[in-house]
């Protein structure tokens, strides 16, 4: 994904406008948990909407509009990006932009219509609020990621890929076992999502004789944006599956249901 593209699109003034659909706007937030940058950017595009609400007079309509339009350089009949920030937002585009000022000319009106600004407070607090949220998440998949990089340059971590099985060949997924720590991260990536009341389930098994012992039930798959699971695994696991299971999990896997297999290589 371009990133610098993506930013320079105009959606994320869009989404600060609050003019996305609701898809549209679960797609933004992803991407911000996914990348800093675009975080980075929703937080100045709503601190330069502020600005420029408060720099546009409430004296009355005719002057908003005519801030308006001193903004876009429609006096002009030309369509020239809006410096807002002249080291940093000479790029923003005119549609972006253009919903921003939307956003701002309508704070102003409500200003106007209840002779109060307690209601531009109360909206400022609620996204400094929502972008905090956003901020946390970030941290928190950061730190995730963090420990996964660690696992991954860990010479001790032994490294199951664990292949597709007979009607689910096309699937695949990952184990990386810390034996240390006695617990597992499981890329899981190369499956689909579970259809609805199914859940995926792992287990650690033993091979003679095979006997399974489930780890968990992955109930979170469809949130998790990684697909990156950490697991406990006290077990001397000789073999790892995953299996589709009724939501709760089963004492037993279903073989039929087996998706992924993978042997513990020894010495």
């Amino acid at each position: 994904m371009d990133i610098n593209a993506y930013i320079a699109s105009g959606i994320l003034e869009l989404y600060v406008a609050g003019t996305l659909s609701e898809k549209e706007n679960e797609e933004v937030y992803t991407l911000m948990q996914k990348h800093p940058e675009i975080l980075q950017e929703v937080l100045e595009i709503e601190s330069a909407v502020v600005k420029l609400t408060a720099s546009v007079s409430q004296s009355s309509n005719t002057h908003i509009l005519k801030e308006v339009q001193e903004k876009l350089n429609l006096n002009t009949g030309t369509s020239k990006v809006i410096p807002i920030n002249k080291t940093k937002y000479n790029w923003v585009t005119y549609t972006g932009w253009a919903a921003s000022i939307i956003l701002g000319v309508g704070l102003l009106w409500t200003t106007q219509q209840n002779n109060q600004l307690k209601s531009d407070i109360k909206i400022s607090e609620t996204q400094q609020s929502i972008l905090e949220q956003h901020i946390e998440n970030s941290k928190n998949s950061l730190a995730e990621a963090n420990t996964l990089i660690s696992v991954l340059r860990d010479d001790n971590i032994l490294q199951v890929p664990l292949a597709g099985q007979g009607n689910f060949s096309n699937t695949f997924a990952k184990v990386y076992w810390d034996k240390a720590s006695q617990r597992i991260f499981l890329d899981a990536q190369g499956l689909p999502a579970p259809p609805e009341g199914k859940v995926y389930q792992v287990w650690s098994l033993k091979l003679s004789p095979l006997t399974p012992t489930s780890l968990g039930i992955i109930d979170d798959f469809m949130t998790d944006t990684n697909k990156i699971f950490e697991i406990d695994n006290a077990n001397e696991s000789e073999a790892f599956g995953i299996t589709l299971e009724p939501k709760g999990g089963s004492d037993s896997p279903t073989m039929e249901q087996l998706y992924t297999l993978g042997v513990v290589e020894t010495g």
